[in-house]
């Protein structure tokens, strides 16, 4: 998954009961939909139990919500990528704000990804991080001040020197990663003003799990993205 598929919307569907079993299966068939009518590249990513389940029954990517460093063998409890490919996943979501990891793991898991041919997007919360990460090469990474995370304040209108800052030092170290933004975004206009500011996709969870309609955010969004290409 690369630039070719232009902009890319991922949908991090996290715990919430709106988007667990049956659920989740709802909303990424939804997301198909929308990913039919308008040509937007839709990715959902969902808890490891639910994986193979929604591999099972949609087109659109399924990509993991965190992977562990750790190798096969006597490691209870950890998500190692082998398992998370075998369950139907085609990538993983790296060092979320909500389950961080350190640079060294960060590293591990963008290259253990990669050996079984997950895509990796890994989660920066600033530029300095977010430099950093470009440097391991990973295929994406989100910007994503946590802060903002789910306050419905969108990073790209609150804090927008945050997501230029943070796309000019990424490239300056690595030219080819796709750069996503997201935080707080919940409204058609905080996806175009995103991409005004160098983002090629959205990272997005809540403003679309939690709504009342989710097809309308997610074809809002959509429409948003589809004139910025």
């Amino acid at each position: 998954m690369n630039k070719k598929h232009g902009p890319i919307m991922i949908v991090n569907f996290k715990t919430y009961p709106e988007s667990t079993g049956r659920k989740a299966l709802e909303l990424s068939k939804t997301l198909q939909e929308v990913q039919k009518e308008t040509g937007i590249h839709m990715v959902v990513a969902c808890q490891a139990t639910d994986i193979f389940l929604l591999s099972q029954h949609v087109e659109i990517p399924v990509f993991a919500q965190h992977i562990d460093p750790q190798l096969q063998g006597a490691h209870t409890g950890h998500d190692i990528v082998e398992a998370m490919k075998e369950s139907g996943a085609q990538g993983t979501l790296i060092n979320h704000s909500e389950r961080q990891l350190t640079l060294s793991a960060i590293e591990q898991c963008i290259r253990r990804a990669s050996n079984v041919g997950l895509t990796s997007v890994v989660c920066a919360n600033n530029a300095v991080t977010g430099s950093a990460c470009a440097a391991l090469d990973p295929d994406m990474i989100a910007v994503e001040p946590p802060e903002l995370i789910g306050t419905g304040v969108a990073v790209s209108k609150a804090k927008p020197e945050v997501v230029t800052d943070t796309v000019t030092r990424i490239r300056d170290v690595n030219a080819e990663v796709v750069i996503l933004c997201g935080a707080g975004i919940s409204e058609a206009d905080d996806v175009s003003s995103a991409l005004r500011l160098g983002a090629e996709g959205i990272l997005v969870s809540s403003s679309v799990v939690k709504a009342g309609n989710p097809k309308k955010i997610v074809s809002d969004f959509a429409k948003a993205l589809l004139l910025c290409r």
